[in-house]
């Protein structure tokens, strides 16, 4: 089984990506959803509450469709920059303190309810930030998934806390291992010098052609060995890197297996449980 997943941002986060687009991050993601429909697959989306307020006669496009969950993905983002980075020094947490990220999630829940109708019960953070309070947080808010975190060896749902899981991506990720828009080879090698950055999957950056065949590879390898692929895929990467070639042809490579979406995954584990 695959989960697709995506992080969508609202365009005040002024992302590199979103320098170098001359789309919106939002308009990608509408492009994007277009062609999940034309070949009829499940999903989730994670969109930050910013969004919503900021791009609803877009992001209502996506958002309508019953095939596609609706997760929350931080409000602001970890913006402004300078005040997570004093929540860093003075709680060791940069995604906040436990009061902050409370506040967050639940304005984020909030207005997922009030634009889609939604309970927002799955979750995952900027940047995949997982903080000392996440896993305080979250359940404590009715979140029952966290997606956070990159783990090839993750398979399936883990049980956190009562009725509160991870499901780490583990599958490449597509921005961190693409050279793409800002992402030079040079912009790359200095950044993994300075933060000495690696993840499950390495430190290398890729042309999009090559990290579309290991992706591909490895959700092959997954369903032999009946595992289930977390993938994360951006929007707005995909559109810079070919225009959405690439995500054809992932699609097209995978079409004989079976996508589902967070809600599908969690009620299947609700079903074994209660078993």
């Amino acid at each position: 089984m695959i989960s697709i997943t995506s992080d969508i941002h609202h365009q005040g986060l002024q992302t590199g990506n979103q320098k170098h687009s001359d789309l919106s991050e939002v308009a990608t993601a509408v492009i994007m959803h277009k062609i999940f429909k034309e070949f009829n697959i499940k999903g989730t989306y994670f969109i930050s509450g910013k969004a919503f307020e900021d791009h609803w006669a877009e992001i209502q496009k996506i958002c309508d469709d019953e095939k596609f969950n609706i997760g929350g993905h931080n409000y602001y983002c970890f913006k402004p920059e300078l005040f997570h980075r004093l929540t860093n020094k003075l709680f060791n947490s940069y995604n906040g303190s436990r009061s902050y990220q409370v506040w967050e999630t639940k304005k984020t829940q909030k207005i997922i309810k009030e634009k889609v109708g939604q309970d927002c019960i799955f979750w995952r953070n900027h940047m995949y930030m997982h903080g000392k309070y996440t896993d305080e947080v979250l359940p404590n808010l009715g979140i029952k998934i966290c997606s956070d975190g990159v783990k090839k060896n993750s398979n399936g749902l883990n049980l956190v806390a009562n009725d509160y899981f991870h499901l780490p991506i583990n599958i490449i990720p597509d921005h961190e291992h693409l050279i793409h828009a800002e992402r030079t080879k040079e912009w790359i090698a200095e950044w993994v010098k300075r933060y000495n950055w690696s993840d499950d999957f390495g430190s290398e950056s890729y042309p999009i052609e090559i990290w579309r065949n290991i992706l591909i590879s490895q959700v092959h390898e997954n369903e032999r060995r009946g595992i289930l692929s977390n993938i994360i895929i951006h929007p707005i990467t995909m559109y810079l890197c070919d225009n959405f070639e690439s995500l054809r042809i992932i699609l097209d490579s995978l079409k004989d297996y079976q996508f589902v979406n967070f809600d599908d995954i969690y009620q299947s584990q609700r079903q074994k449980i209660s078993a």
